[in-house]
């Protein structure tokens, strides 16, 4: 998880870095249509991701390059499932973080952490239209699922997945 000079730097979030994951997470909704109800960028934990992440077995990470956060993605039981099932929540990055393999630095610390924290599936939901990040998580090993799981209240997503970990 360290870095070089230039190199993207995965770390745990800091109430600092709350400010601009925010906007990135609305700026990046907004950017594919996904804003008003039924998104994530509508959740309450929005405005203070390093809190909401401090809860037990849940952990966020941003991607921070030259002091600047691009990105970012966490790890949270899923509301209204089994225990051992946790969602990937609000992974979302800036255009100058993508296609550069960072989403994929980022998926599998997520990953990593979710087995630590005693996870065995991990379930997502994104939209159509993030083609890219439905690749990332297909090479993954994320399965289509016919519907949702849990109760995230995000109606507005329209592709789930999961993982078995």
């Amino acid at each position: 998880m360290g870095a070089v000079a230039n190199e993207a730097l995965i770390r745990p979030i800091r109430p600092a870095d709350d400010a601009a994951v925010a906007a990135i997470i609305r700026t990046v909704m907004a950017s594919f249509g996904a804003s008003g109800p039924g998104f994530a960028s509508q959740d309450p934990e929005v405005d203070a991701m390093s809190a909401s992440y401090a809860a037990p077995r849940s952990t966020y990470f941003v991607l921070e390059q030259d002091g600047r956060v691009i990105g970012g993605a966490g790890i949270a039981p899923l509301a209204g499932a089994a225990p051992t099932v946790c969602e990937l929540r609000k992974m979302y990055f800036l255009p100058e973080a993508r296609g550069r393999g960072l989403g994929a630095r980022m998926l599998a610390t997520c990953l990593a952490a979710a087995r630590d924290l005693g996870f065995t599936r991990c379930y997502l939901e994104t939209l159509t239209g993030m083609d890219h990040a439905q690749r990332l998580y297909a090479r993954a090993g994320f399965r289509r699922l016919c519907g949702p799981q849990g109760a995230t209240g995000h109606f507005g997503c329209d592709q789930h997945y999961e993982l078995e970990l």
